[in-house]
């Protein structure tokens, strides 16, 4: 009897512990330190400079299956490569300039992109997500509640941009690390959204990254999304900045 007595006391606590935690009034800004921590600190984060990340990119059902890398160096560039039957495609952004070559599109040479068609590889080469420093990048948050995501209350976060522009992050309520970004731009005058969840956490030296986003059109059927699957992350390698910036060679033309 005393060791039932025992057992219901501590589920009491317990259930009185996990009741407290859920009326708990966050803030947009404990959310975002409660993010940064989960993800390893902000130490931990400041101290990769670089990340090569690398897998497969599923298109149609992963009916098309490409090889897909993503490099990434502060402060904030980004270049994004799917390779197909000896085609690569390329995406690149250095902080100032977005380009691309798309064979698949016969378009073997770099072309210059417009800055709005660039808006989501811009997000993309944030290495610490959008939380993380938010007030240094320029963004403002709002705590906007709770939110069911494939069967998860998930905590949201509006994160407006400089330029207007937002993200809607949903946290996961025990760990703390995005699950689904919502991202609403203004393309050449016109709103887009893209919805994009983000699972299968893995830590490369000391932070926690997302080796499986799911991402498309918001609304989208799930034979028009796409699927990143990484199999490998390495931190702070060699990465040329020729890698990121447009070919001095197209720019001559």
């Amino acid at each position: 009897m005393r060791k039932f007595c025992i057992f219901l006391l501590l589920w009491l606590g317990v259930a009185s512990a996990g009741a407290l935690a859920a009326q708990h009034h966050w803030t947009a800004a404990e959310l975002a330190a409660k993010n940064t921590a989960a993800k390893g600190g902000a130490r931990a984060l400041h101290a990769i400079r670089t990340l090569r990340l690398s897998g497969k990119l599923l298109i149609n059902n992963g009916q098309y299956q490409l090889v897909y890398v993503e490099l990434k160096r502060r402060p904030g560039w980004v270049r994004a490569e799917a390779s197909l039957q000896g085609l690569t495609a390329v995406q690149a952004w250095d902080g100032k300039q977005a380009w691309q070559i798309q064979p698949f599109q016969g378009r073997k040479d770099p072309e210059q992109t417009p800055r709005d068609d660039a808006k989501g590889l811009i997000d993309d080469a944030d290495i610490d997500g959008p939380l993380v420093d938010y007030a240094a990048k320029g963004y403002q948050l709002a705590y906007l509640g709770t939110e069911d995501v494939d069967g998860t209350q998930a905590h949201k976060i509006r994160v407006t941009q400089p330029d207007g522009d937002t993200l809607t992050v949903y946290l996961d309520p025990d760990y703390f690390l995005e699950i689904r970004i919502v991202a609403r731009h203004l393309v050449h005058g016109a709103p887009q959204e893209t919805v994009s969840d983000l699972g299968d956490y893995e830590k490369i030296d000391g932070v926690y990254f997302p080796f499986e986003i799911v991402s498309g059109p918001k609304g989208a059927a799930e034979d028009a999304k796409q699927k990143i699957e990484y199999d490998q992350a390495e931190a702070n390698v060699r990465l040329d900045d020729a890698l990121f910036h447009f070919p001095a060679a197209a720019q001559a033309k």
